[in-house]
């Protein structure tokens, strides 16, 4: 593990946030903007006696991913929009076979191949309905290299005590800035794998504790394991019972639901005495920033919800400000994706005004400033 300051781009930080937090198979495809960080773990897993594997598409770097955590190490894989989609059922596979693993999303612009290159937020809501079924997932959403670095380690670390995949939704700006980046080994902590403590003959490999989730044994260590995506019981066995599907895919989602509490993350600046708050997420929460400035200025009291977690979404906090609040104002590079969240929490009790970005570049501070006033000015 690096120790010291780094002058890395964001790709680089979170391809060294996985090394430092154990990170020993990345899997992966290039495509931009992600290929810095495959090609730094293509530069550094080797010389730590680990495993960087070059697949022939994202579908078979999913699946290599799955494969290296049930062999007993920490996987991630890394990509882009197109590439994300063809991870799509994988995923549902890792979420049903309750495989810890972690998938980056560097987002560019698209639909389809779009703009290889160049920054969007278009894939907020695949991220959370992308893969067929009833699931819950964790996504983090990082605005700096810093914070790539950061979140990376928060993901593998829930992805561990949760058993679940977790995601990384960054974008272009984010992955190719060039920021400071501050390492130090001795303030990062990281979550152990689940092994089970009980004799090999006394193991059952999809009994949750009270948290719901159930120690994991790999393959080679002993203990007898079956792995399927079909609904199954807790032996792993396929059960294609009515009973059976209601208690898997209930725990599934309340293993995350119940522990929302301490998976959700935000930070919250000028919200004591704000009338507008501002919700943003990644590279929007950066170049929001100037508008509440601006926007203070003037005299109109904005505060900032800026999200570390996108998913699970901090409803209940947007509901508690809805009450208190005029308005909040979404700045996004996409059409309209959180917002529909922020309504949703808002349930009518204040407005909520979405600054719509197609993608390609990022919101001019005077674009959010104006939907500020516009929310400011309403008399209703």
């Amino acid at each position: 593990m690096l120790e010291g300051e780094y002058f890395f781009n964001g790709d680089v930080a979170c391809a060294e946030g996985a090394i430092a937090v154990g990170c020993r198979v990345f899997a992966g495809y290039p495509i931009t903007p992600q290929s810095e960080i495959a090609e730094r773990m293509a530069h550094r897993l080797p010389r730590l006696g680990a495993y960087f594997l070059q697949m022939e598409d994202e579908l078979a770097s999913i699946a290599a991913v799955l494969g290296a955590a049930w062999g007993g190490v920490k996987a991630m894989t890394a990509t882009s929009g197109p590439g994300f989609s063809l991870m799509m059922e994988n995923i549902g596979l890792a979420v049903m076979t309750e495989t810890p693993c972690v998938i980056v999303d560097v987002q560019r612009g698209g639909p389809s191949t779009g703009l290889p290159t160049a920054t969007s937020q278009g894939d907020m809501m695949q991220a959370r309905w992308g893969s067929h079924g009833v699931q819950e997932v964790i996504a983090y959403a990082p605005s700096s290299p810093q914070e790539m670095f950061d979140f990376t380690i928060k993901a593998f670390n829930m992805a561990e005590q949760f058993r679940t995949p977790v995601m990384i939704m960054t974008d272009e700006v984010v992955g190719h800035m060039m920021e400071r980046v501050v390492i130090d080994p001795e303030s990062i902590q990281i979550t152990p794998r689940r092994k089970p403590t009980v004799p090999y003959e006394e193991f059952v490999p999809y009994r949750a504790g009270e948290d719901l989730v159930p120690e994991m044994a790999c393959a080679g260590e002993g203990y007898r394991v079956h792995v399927t995506g079909l609904t199954h019981d807790e032996y792993g066995y396929p059960d294609m019972s009515l009973e059976a599907q209601a208690a898997l895919v209930t725990r599934l989602a309340d293993k995350i639901r119940k522990n929302a509490d301490q998976i959700i993350e935000y930070e919250e600046h000028f919200i004591d005495d704000a009338e507008i708050v501002l919700v943003a997420y990644g590279i929007s929460a950066r170049a929001s920033w100037r508008s509440l400035e601006l926007a203070r200025e003037k005299g109109i009291r904005v505060g900032m919800l800026k999200l570390i977690t996108v998913w699970p979404f901090p409803e209940e906090r947007i509901a508690e400000l809805a009450g208190k609040v005029k308005g909040f104002v979404v700045p996004e590079l996409n059409l309209g994706q959180i917002v529909l969240e922020v309504e949703r929490c808002a349930a009518g009790k204040a407005i909520v005004k979405l600054v719509p970005h197609a993608g390609g570049g990022i919101h001019q501070p005077e674009q959010v400033l104006d939907a500020i006033e516009e929310v400011h000015q309403w008399r209703g």
